[in-house]
């Protein structure tokens, strides 16, 4: 994502107590920023939009102040993946994603079918970066983009997610009110900045429509489409924990370092358990250790790859893939 470094565990700390948001006195600095929205208007109009319909949106937009303190923030423990993974998947997180599954399998599935995508990795992605739905984002997006854009840091990305949303309501008649996001700029249960909704917002149960904010058969569909557009392969899973020999040259656990499981075997890497690898040459695998040689020891493949470009963190990928083991085993009659 765009904006990856922000991941949706925290968002949905700040924004359930840390965010303050609010509406600037009319003062010089609101007058400025009044200036700064006619630029926005007169770039918007360079790029096409309709003049009917950016004088409807900047007329309902309004400056917003937004101080984040980083140290009144809820923590989030990441010492290691033995702190982290139970914070960020707890078991009522767990039993709530297997019960999800039983009542949404049928479009889990024909979606996943579709998609080339298996229902468990969607559901989990889901759960991760929208607590299933609970944090979609309830803020006026254009007042949020056009403020951060104003604000000066990132203002380019800004001024293109503006314009990208003034788009969302050209292409799709999304109303202005129903535009909301997250102080980030990200909208909808999917999470996705306004020019990856343009590119990966699907219409997954046919009604013309593309709402990720409400619809789960357009949310599943739309995170489905953006795995399989990031290299997904439906056919296989994201990796292993594994062991490796005290021994081991650590200088080889790097996401730029391929081998085949035989290869990984020759150095002494097994299984978790103590058992070999399987015994295939058809994949390029990598070793990585988030937590360094004392923590745990994964091989990847490359649907963990494809999770990193959702969000560059190892600790992200794994809390979904952790998720997404925890809703498969024990089996879900």
């Amino acid at each position: 994502m765009v904006w990856k470094t922000l991941g949706a565990v925290f968002a949905a700390a700040v924004l359930s107590g840390s965010l303050q948001i609010a509406v600037a006195q009319e003062s010089q600095e609101s007058q400025s920023f009044t200036q700064y929205l006619d630029s926005l208007k007169s770039d918007a109009k360079a790029q096409g939009i309709d003049s009917t319909t950016l004088d409807s949106v900047v007329a309902k937009i309004k400056p917003f102040k937004r101080a984040v303190f980083a140290d009144k923030a809820p923590s989030e423990p990441k010492s290691s993946l033995e702190t982290y993974l139970p914070h960020v998947v707890p078991e009522w997180k767990v039993e709530k994603a297997r019960s999800l599954f039983k009542t949404h399998r049928a479009e889990l599935e024909a979606i996943g079918s579709k998609y080339g995508v298996q229902p468990r990795f969607i559901l989990a992605l889901w759960g991760i970066i929208a607590d299933f739905g609970t944090d979609s984002g309830h803020l006026p997006l254009f007042s949020v983009l056009a403020s951060s854009a104003y604000e000066g840091e990132r203002e380019a990305f800004f001024k293109e997610q503006f314009f990208a949303a003034l788009a969302i309501l050209e292409r799709d008649s999304i109303d202005f009110d129903a535009l909301k996001g997250s102080w980030t700029g990200t909208i909808g249960q999917t999470q996705f900045t306004p020019s990856q909704y343009l590119k990966f917002a699907q219409d997954g149960d046919g009604d013309g429509k593309r709402d990720i904010w409400n619809n789960t058969q357009d949310i599943f569909a739309s995170l489905a489409y953006y795995l399989q557009q990031a290299g997904w392969q439906g056919d296989g899973t994201w990796g292993r924990q594994v062991q490796i020999p005290k021994t081991f040259d650590t200088s080889l656990a790097s996401l730029g370092v391929k081998k085949t499981f035989s290869q990984w075997s020759s150095l002494g890497v097994t299984r978790f358990d103590g058992s070999k690898l399987p015994a295939r040459e058809d994949m390029q695998i990598s070793l990585i250790l988030p937590d360094g040689e004392k923590g745990r020891k994964y091989l990847i493949y490359d649907n963990y790859r494809a999770l990193l470009k959702w969000q560059e963190s190892d600790y992200f990928a794994i809390s979904v893939t952790y998720l997404s083991e925890r809703i498969k085993y024990p089996a879900i009659k």
